[in-house]
C-alpha cells in the first residue's frame, strides 16, 4: 500500500469512528435494536433479492462499458463487481474499485490501468444519476438546509468530472498535446500508463455504450430506492418512492467521503440525518440504515467470498501493470 493511500485509509477510519460517535450521541442503541427486532422477515427477504438486482444491474453495467475493449462473459464481470464491492466491505476508502480492476485486468489478460478507467468512466456515471436522483427529490420534498446544499455541492463535482473526463480523452488533440507529449516522453512509464487509461477512459465517447451504461444505471436505482422503501416497510414506516430516492442518493453522495470498511458509521449518520428531514424518528431512521446496511453487506459480502473462490483471486489492488492486450478503443 502506498503512502498516499495509507493515508486515506487512515482518513477514512477517522470519518467513521467520527460519524459512530456522532450516532451513538444522537440515537437510542437500544430503542433502535429493539424496532429492529420486530422487523417483518419476509419484507427481509425481499430486500435480499432487491440487492441481488441491483448488483447484478451494476455489473451489466460494468459489462457495457467494458465491450468496446473486449467482451467477457457477464457471468465473470458480475464476479468481479462482486469481488470489489466485498473489497469495499473490509478495506477502507474504496480501495475495492482498485481490487476488482486489479482482479479483472489479471484475470481477463487486460491492462489494469485501461480497466481502471472504465471504472472511472462507471463512477462518473453513477454520480450523475445520483446526484440527478438528489436533486429531484429534493425540490419534490421541498427539503432545504444542509441537504440541499450537499446536492448543490455534488451537482458542481460532477460538473467538474465531466470536464476533467472530456479533457482526458481529447487531451492528444489538445493545442499543445505534441510538446507535452515529447517532454512526457522522458519518462515512458508514464507515458504508457496514461495512454493505457486514456484507452479506459475513451469508452465514454461512444453514444451506445454510454446510453447502455445509463439504462443499467437507472434499473440499478430503481432496485436501490427499493431496498429502502421495503427497509422502511419491514419495520413499519412507509417510505414513498421519492423519499426512498433521496435515502439511496443521499448515502451514495456521503460514499464519496473516505470513510473505514463498509462505509461503517457515514451510512447510517447520512441516512438518518436525511429520513428525520421528512418526519422519521430517529431511532426508527437509525434501525432502517442499520437494516439496509447489513443486507447489502451480507449479500456482497457473500457473494464477493463465492466469487473471490470461483475466480481464484484475492483482495489485492496489484502493483506493476500488464502491456494492454486487445484493447478495441479507437
Amino acid at each position: 500500500m502506498s503512502r498516499r493511500t495509507a493515508g486515506r485509509a487512515i482518513l477514512g477510519i477517522a470519518i467513521s469512528v467520527a460519524a459512530v460517535v456522532i450516532l451513538v450521541r444522537s440515537v437510542d442503541i437500544g430503542a433502535a435494536l429493539e424496532v429492529l427486532s420486530r422487523a417483518d422477515l419476509g419484507a427481509v427477504a425481499v430486500m435480499a433479492v432487491s440487492v441481488l438486482l441491483d448488483v447484478a444491474a451494476r455489473g451489466a453495467r460494468w459489462r457495457a462499458l467494458l465491450i468496446p475493449i473486449r467482451r467477457i462473459p457477464y457471468r465473470r464481470v458480475l464476479g468481479y463487481t462482486y469481488v470489489g464491492y466485498l473489497a469495499n466491505n473490509v478495506l477502507p476508502a474504496r480501495l475495492g474499485e482498485l481490487v476488482r480492476s486489479h482482479a479483472l485486468g489479471e484475470g481477463e489478460g487486460l491492462s489494469r490501468t485501461t480497466v481502471l478507467g472504465t471504472v472511472v468512466v462507471e463512477r462518473i456515471v453513477d454520480t450523475v444519476i445520483v446526484v440527478a436522483l438528489a436533486a429531484v427529490a429534493v425540490v419534490l420534498l421541498g427539503v432545504g438546509g444542509i441537504i440541499s446544499t450537499a446536492v448543490v455541492l455534488g451537482a458542481a463535482f460532477v460538473g467538474i468530472l465531466l470536464i476533467g473526463l472530456v479533457l482526458a480523452v481529447v487531451s492528444h488533440r489538445l493545442p499543445g498535446a505534441d510538446r507535452v507529449t515529447a517532454m512526457v516522453e522522458r519518462f515512458p512509464l508514464a507515458l504508457d500508463l496514461g495512454r493505457r487509461l486514456r484507452d479506459g477512459l475513451a469508452v465514454i465517447s461512444r453514444p451506445g455504450t454510454v446510453a447502455a451504461a445509463l439504462a443499467y444505471s437507472a434499473l440499478a436505482w430503481t432496485f436501490s430506492i427499493m431496498t429502502f422503501v421495503i427497509g422502511g416497510r419491514a419495520i413499519g414506516v412507509e417510505l414513498t418512492a421519492v423519499q426512498g430516492a433521496l435515502l439511496s442518493s443521499g448515502v451514495a453522495l456521503a460514499t464519496i467521503v473516505p470513510s473505514g470498511p463498509g462505509y461503517l458509521g457515514t451510512f447510517e449518520l447520512t441516512a438518518v440525518g436525511i429520513a428525520t428531514q421528512f418526519g422519521v424518528g430517529a431511532n426508527e431512521a437509525f434501525a432502517i440504515a442499520l437494516l439496509v446496511h447489513a443486507m447489502i453487506l451480507i449479500v456482497t459480502s457473500a457473494g464477493g467470498a463465492i466469487a473471490a473462490l470461483r475466480l481464484r483471486v484475492g483482495l489485492s489492488t496489484g502493483s506493476r501493470d500488464r502491456p494492454d492486450a486487445g484493447s478495441e478503443v479507437a
